[in-house]
């Protein structure tokens, strides 16, 4: 024909839609896959791209439904067909689309690849610009055919081997995540890379991968001695000013001798490396295992534990300067495992507001951004930016802690909070903290109303609660020595307090932990 057939699957179910693209030889029969979507939405999306000749979709699907999807092909794109797939209950929308004017519809619990080559090629006769005949592009047959393989299938009855004759395999592609418009660059480096393996097209052979949107790969096929007489049109291909303009980073795989070890070297090495971009310079634009800079030290840690205490212990800046200090060391260290790296830095300043927005009043309008904060961390694309986002937190939260210092003129007050954190397990009261400080009682009780959401009772009596919560979950001990662990010789007024605030007593707390960690973190 004088061109394959261009085909859309719509289908909110990936497995159905990887049965359907496995299903038959498509571009041997003369049609071509040409994207997939998972609703309709998705699907008039990539309707404006794609231009298919033929759309094939379910029938029931989120956001918008199969029928809804038909209507909207025929009022706006009448000459594209479309086939649709149900089950027999479904029948009664299937007659609603062929009102709306459907080509055809299937059963999937009876989908045949005879039954769907004979609707499909029934259905092209209708599109005067296409001639239904089998097509001999080599590369479109080994590409779904890596597809397969890629897809979990395994190398059973798949005819490759003369299509890679030589023993070393690597993977060669391109990381197009900073790139804002994807819709035409893909194909653009993947044309450019092909042009600048052309020269050794007699000892390399190469083929599209099938890969994500933020991804576009070639398998290379060649001698194992041959890898390094190509690194030069690599390198030239990798600092043009073309992929500089897209802002592209390319990565090359380990070579490896076995097809079947595709999907490993892929998913497990390949991919690793394209990662390792969020920690390498941001100039850096190919990736090579061994021209990795050498990491001597151990891999940068966050003691988060160790982090909180220093919080409740009002030592507000050395916390910060752990926090810090952990994301100035991880900065080169291009092993991290990017989502533990947002993460540690999302919990850390999630925990650390919401501690300070208890504490400190002052801190209260900064929490209610911490949400702000951790998106433009999860959200950045490089080490830099979730640095300064982080930096900037915490320099805000500094700024707001030195405005609350200043604001209240009394250091004392830090002091107090501190004293009690450190010694709620003792028999202290309101007068034993005003002697130790050498106040006045009643002066002490002002004071900490003053500069505190509740007062000196209430204040102590949470510390006291939260650290017994905290052993009913932790430890094994009885409900009376954890009384007395933490300051409570009277076990029935422990019981009265422990309920008033927490809602329950400690024995029906300790017997549904796992809500309670909950409830508490709300």
């Amino acid at each position: 024909m004088e061109a394959n057939c261009r085909i859309l699957i719509v289908d909110d179910e990936i497995l159905v839609r990887q049965g359907i693209k496995h299903l038959l030889h498509w571009e041997r029969e003369g049609f071509l896959i040409v994207g997939e979507a998972s609703n309709g939405q998705e699907a008039m999306q990539q309707i404006e791209q794609l231009n298919p000749h033929v759309v094939i979709t379910d029938i029931v699907m989120p956001i918008m439904d199969g029928v809804q999807l038909t209507s909207h092909i025929k009022q706006n794109y009448p000459h594209i067909e479309v086939i649709v797939l149900s089950s027999f209950s479904e029948f009664h929308y299937v007659r609603e689309t062929f009102q709306q004017g459907v080509a055809d519809y299937l059963l999937k619990p009876k989908l045949d690849a005879d039954q769907l080559i004979a609707i499909l090629k029934r259905i092209v006769n209708r599109i005067p610009a296409l001639q239904v005949a089998a097509t001999t592009d080599t590369a479109s047959t080994v590409t779904m055919l890596l597809d397969r393989l890629m897809s979990g299938y395994s190398m059973d009855g798949m005819e490759l081997g003369s299509n890679f004759p030589f023993p070393s395999f690597r993977i060669y592609g391109v990381d197009l995540s900073h790139v804002k418009e994807l819709a035409d660059v893909k194909e653009k480096v993947l044309l450019s890379a092909k042009e600048a393996l052309e020269p050794f097209v007699n000892t390399l052979h190469f083929y599209v991968m099938p890969s994500d949107s933020q991804h576009a790969v070639l398998l290379m096929n060649g001698f194992e001695r041959e890898w390094g007489t190509i690194m030069p049109a690599l390198r030239a291909l990798s600092n043009s000013t073309r992929m500089k303009a897209y802002n592209a980073c390319w990565i090359l795989g380990d070579s490896f001798s076995e097809l079947e070890q595709l999907p490993e070297q892929y998913h497990e090495h390949f991919k690793k490396l394209a990662a390792y971009r969020y920690f390498l310079p941001l100039h850096k634009n190919l990736i090579v295992r061994h021209e990795l800079p050498k990491l001597s030290a151990e891999e940068p840690a966050f003691d988060m534990n160790m982090f909180m205490d220093q919080l409740q212990r009002r030592n507000y800046d050395l916390a910060i300067d752990q926090l810090r200090q952990y994301g100035n060391a991880a900065i080169d260290y291009y092993t991290i495992d990017v989502f533990a790296f947002k993460s540690q830095l999302s919990n850390a300043i999630f925990n650390m507001l919401i501690l300070l927005g208890k504490l400190d009043r002052s801190i209260h309008q900064l929490e209610q951004k911490k949400y702000e904060y951790i998106r433009a961390i999860n959200e950045s694309q490089h080490v830099s930016e979730a640095i300064e986002e982080l930096n900037f937190c915490l320099w805000q939260i500094e700024e707001a802690l030195a405005a609350s210092r200043s604001a209240t003129g009394n250091p004392s007050m830090s002091l107090i909070l501190d004293y009690i954190q450190q010694h709620y397990m003792e028999p202290i009261n309101l007068s034993d903290v005003a002697s130790h400080f050498h106040f006045n009682a009643t002066y002490l009780s002002s004071l900490f109303s003053a500069h505190n959401d509740e007062g000196f009772s209430e204040y102590l009596n949470r510390v006291r609660i939260d650290k017994a919560a905290e052993l009913l979950i932790t430890t094994d001990l009885p409900i009376s020595d954890i009384s007395l662990k933490v300051g409570y010789s009277d076990h029935s007024y422990f019981t009265k307090v422990f309920k008033k605030l927490k809602g329950q007593s400690p024995s029906q707390y300790r017997k549904s932990p796992s809500d309670q960690v909950r409830s508490d973190k709300r």
